[in-house]
């Protein structure tokens, strides 16, 4: 398994001559995350985030600053979504990251020539940073899964083939959204517990989830595994991801073939692709198997995956009312809790998609499942935090909540953190709910 090395991108002495671009940011010069903008009145085309600002790749291309594999890559980049550049491999991408880095780095003799093709985040609006091909959720945060297993099975939370395989089922590409897009209240078939028919109209138990998502940069021939040494070749790097969930709609429809339109009407990203070559300090040991669960099969078994697989991420979740928002109040935060609390790697994922010779795209997206932690507090749910809305939420304002209400804004953010390196961050990823459409 080929894992991006340290370098000296991620040297934490480096500063930046961008404004915003220090230690306390999400995207210092040691981050470098890949996405797609636009100004008013012009096409989309890739972007690097640093600081406040966005370093525009297709006038990068065509400065004369970058040459071979870096070239090549923010070429490719000029486009509305960067799934050609992705393609190219990781060679090219880390070739353009480490030029950037250069160009960017405090004391950088180009810094005339590379201030005018910055483009200020405040006047950018930001898209899906690749065309989705196919979008998977997973369902790899243990702690989820014991809870919401422990509300409807008390005595068998975890299904026996949980810690077998990596759980999942295929989600819906063509409603993901980056951050900010307005979350339109689903309608839907529902039936209460002492109903004698289901109804149909807007959904009471609208609720998040916590995820991560992976793009992926590459894929496999139809019928041709994925051998898990080589599953993060495939990976372009993540994101945050909110797999909003009516669970009214969820109870009634799941059984017998798991999600659908409880799912499928929005999933959220943040806009930013933090990249695997950005990611090489924060890499961690995968957490050791508690005694007695199984071995998983040599087919998600790889020795370098369990010493490098997980990540030292924190995320948090923070909600804000409208009623909030009037009356000035910060957002609240609902969650915290650590990454780590994946059953199952990054690596293990992709490998189990590919294993039956699914074929893996370049642009696929693929969801980590809801992470929650052990602990009281680090639920990555309402439906969690809430045990079924039966414990409600209380507001700064004197409200409470169960489920999420019309005007309620949802945030995740994540940081990455290590000793002796600087933090990195996603950005946001948001959405406010609003009315349904009837």
């Amino acid at each position: 398994m080929a894992l991006a090395m340290i370098d000296e991108t991620h040297d934490p002495a480096r500063t930046s001559w961008v404004p915003g671009a220090d230690a306390h940011a999400d995207f210092p010069i040691q981050n470098l995350p890949l996405g797609v903008f636009s100004r008013e009145g012009e096409d989309p085309r890739g972007g690097i985030a640093i600081g406040n600002n966005i370093l525009d790749l297709a006038a990068l291309a065509l400065s004369g600053l970058l040459e071979g594999e870096a070239m090549a890559a923010a070429s490719a980049a000029a486009a509305p979504a960067l799934n050609a550049m992705l393609a190219l491999g990781a060679g090219p991408r880390q070739a353009l990251r480490r030029r950037v880095s250069a160009l960017l780095a405090t004391g950088a003799p180009e810094r005339e020539q590379v201030e005018p093709l910055l483009v200020p985040m405040a006047e950018a609006t930001m898209h899906l940073p690749a065309h989705v091909s196919d979008y998977t959720d997973f369902y790899v945060g243990i702690h989820h899964a014991t809870n919401i297993g422990s509300l409807f099975r008390p005595d068998n939370p975890l299904l026996p083939n949980y810690k077998h395989v990596p759980i999942g089922y295929h989600g819906r590409a063509s409603t993901i959204r980056p951050s900010s897009v307005p979350v339109i209240r689903p309608q839907g078939q529902t039936k209460a517990p002492d109903a004698d028919a289901p109804s149909f109209g807007p959904v009471k138990r609208l609720d998040y989830e916590l995820e991560l998502g992976v793009w992926l940069a590459a894929g496999n021939d139809l019928g041709t595994p994925v051998p898990i040494a080589r599953a993060s070749d495939l990976v372009a790097g993540i994101t945050l991801l909110n797999d909003w969930s009516a669970r009214d709609v969820q109870a009634w429809e799941y059984q017998p073939l798991g999600p659908f339109l409880a799912k499928n009407f929005l999933t959220t990203v943040s806009p930013w692709i933090v990249t695997m070559e950005a990611l090489a300090p924060f890499r961690r040991p995968q957490p050791s198997r508690p005694e007695g669960d199984p071995q998983p099969l040599p087919y998600l078994w790889d020795e370098t995956d369990q010493r490098e697989g997980a990540l030292s991420l924190d995320l948090e979740v923070f909600l804000s009312s409208a009623a909030m928002r009037e009356k000035g109040l910060a957002p609240m935060r609902l969650s915290h809790g650590p990454a780590s609390a994946m059953y199952w790697t990054i690596a293990q994922m992709v490998a189990h998609h590919a294993s039956n010779g699914c074929q893996m795209q370049t642009g696929d997206l693929l969801g980590s499942g809801t992470i929650s932690g052990p602990e009281e507090g680090s639920q990555g749910s309402l439906m969690e935090i809430t045990r079924a809305g039966k414990q409600p939420v209380d507001l700064p304002t004197g409200e409470t909540r169960t489920f999420l209400e019309d005007g309620d804004e949802l945030s995740l953010t994540g940081h990455f953190h290590a000793e002796n390196a600087v933090s990195i961050g996603f950005g946001e990823c948001r959405g406010v709910v609003a009315p349904a459409r009837i």
